[in-house]
């Protein structure tokens, strides 16, 4: 892991890094803390405004996050797979029809790349000294970042908590669902245009976690309430 930058900022110290050529960043309050796993959602990145605004409710609770850019998105090179998957969703989009099997697709792709990375980042991070490694290990991941850490939370044990949502059941998230047995939460929107509500129930009822809760609330993909997201992070930070 190399560090490029360190910028302490009200009590709260970001630093950029790379990992293995993985690019991410890193921010923790002034303690050491447990550390939670942010991965963004489809087509964003690291620095995405939903990421950052997540990290700072997470910090201002006294959490550590990470967040990596996915395969394929931020400061990473798309490959010729991630063009064909990404220029057929969008004509398929375009054309009104539905993309939900080619997302799912491409979410496993990602995820297959993905999980090994945040595994390897993990061994690092948690030798950190401002990361309180024996607390374990959180997650947080809404849409394509649920798509990347639920299978990551089935193979990895560091990871003891997980926040999850806005994404449905498919032939490779539901196997992956059934190892998960950590507690967590499963955010829904009941109006979401792009992840069917039956599909997001099927999910949550896939879960083998013992200790689960469903939150769902009206509007659609991107619309979860503020007030269920504070929530969530303290639920985390539990």
């Amino acid at each position: 892991m190399r560090f490029l930058s360190t910028t302490p900022t009200d009590g709260i110290t970001e630093r950029d890094f790379v990992h293995d050529g993985v690019p991410g960043v890193l921010w923790t309050p002034g303690h050491p803390a447990p550390l939670v796993l942010g991965a963004h959602g489809g087509g964003q990145h690291k620095r995405a405004p939903r990421t950052l605004a997540q990290a700072a409710r997470c910090v201002a609770a006294g959490l550590a996050v990470v967040t990596l850019d996915s395969p394929g998105h931020g400061d990473r090179p798309r490959s010729p797979q991630d063009d064909r998957f990404i220029t057929e969703i969008r004509a398929r989009t375009a054309a009104g029809q539905d993309a939900t099997t080619l997302l799912d697709e491409y979410c496993a792709v990602l995820a297959a790349q993905a999980v090994p990375e945040w595994r390897s980042a993990l061994d690092d991070l948690l030798d950190l000294p401002d990361i309180d490694s024996d607390t374990g290990t959180r997650f947080w991941g809404m849409s394509m970042g649920a798509a990347i850490g639920i299978p990551l939370a089935a193979a990895e044990p560091r990871v003891r908590a997980a926040v999850f949502g806005l994404v449905g059941a498919s032939p490779n998230l539901v196997p992956a669902a059934a190892q998960v047995t950590v507690p967590l939460r499963f955010l829904l929107q009941w109006d979401d245009q792009l992840v069917a509500r039956d599909a997001g129930l099927a999910l949550f009822d896939a879960f083998g976690s013992r200790q689960k809760t469903l939150h769902a609330n009206p509007g659609g993909h991107g619309e979860v309430p503020e007030s269920e997201l504070d929530s969530a992070v303290r639920f985390l930070a539990g």
